[in-house]
């Protein structure tokens, strides 16, 4: 899984481009948090547009010491930013990692966005990676997020409660998912299914 750490990966599949996140993002990180003004949303760790440039060095910092690799979400056509997403949470003796630190423009959820990157990251990790374990994790008052993942075919695993602080300074309890590698193969047929109606919807 030492490839995971590597500058060179570049994911692509539905128009979206998954690359490594650099400091070059910012301006476009500002403009897609800018969309929605997402960081007025409690339960998100979207930082303000003030704190974008902090944010991408505290990823940078974490990829550094192998605990989380960060990627810019990219439309192919023209360039834009769209949002962010990481690998985190990586215990390589277990063969484990996380999918989280994700937030998109708010004109591009509800789309093929979501959906087209967890294809992209649970197919690296199971098929590049040899990945047993692929998690994800969400506030327990995050419902459109809890929403979103369930979707995708992955299952919940429970809740730890008093798990982390919010920016607000309040305590949350924490949802957990995960996919193991044995379901990959249904999970993928299940979001190529979503995304064929997806390209269905005028």
């Amino acid at each position: 899984m030492q490839q995971l750490f590597s500058d060179e990966i570049c994911l692509k599949a539905n128009g979206i481009i998954l690359k490594p996140l650099s400091l070059q993002h910012e301006e476009g990180l500002k403009h897609a948090c800018q969309d929605g003004e997402l960081w007025n949303i409690r339960v998100t760790s979207v930082p303000h547009v003030s704190q974008v440039n902090a944010y991408i060095e505290t990823a940078l910092q974490q990829k550094q010491q192998q605990c989380r690799v960060p990627f810019v979400v990219l439309r192919e056509s023209d360039g834009t930013v769209l949002g962010t997403t990481s690998f985190h949470d990586i215990i390589l003796s277990v063969r484990r990692l996380e999918i989280g630190y994700t937030w998109y423009a708010q004109s591009v959820q509800r789309t093929h966005v979501n959906t087209t990157c967890k294809l992209l990251l649970l197919a690296y990790a199971f098929e590049q990676l040899n990945a047993e374990t692929v998690g994800l994790r969400t506030d327990i008052f995050n419902l459109k997020s809890q929403k979103a993942i369930e979707r995708l075919g992955i299952k919940k695993d429970g809740v730890l409660r008093g798990y982390a602080l919010r920016r607000d300074g309040t305590i949350r309890d924490t949802v957990m998912y995960s996919s193991v590698k044995g379901e990959w193969l249904n999970i993928q047929a299940h979001l190529n299914d979503l995304m064929r109606q997806y390209h269905k919807t005028p």
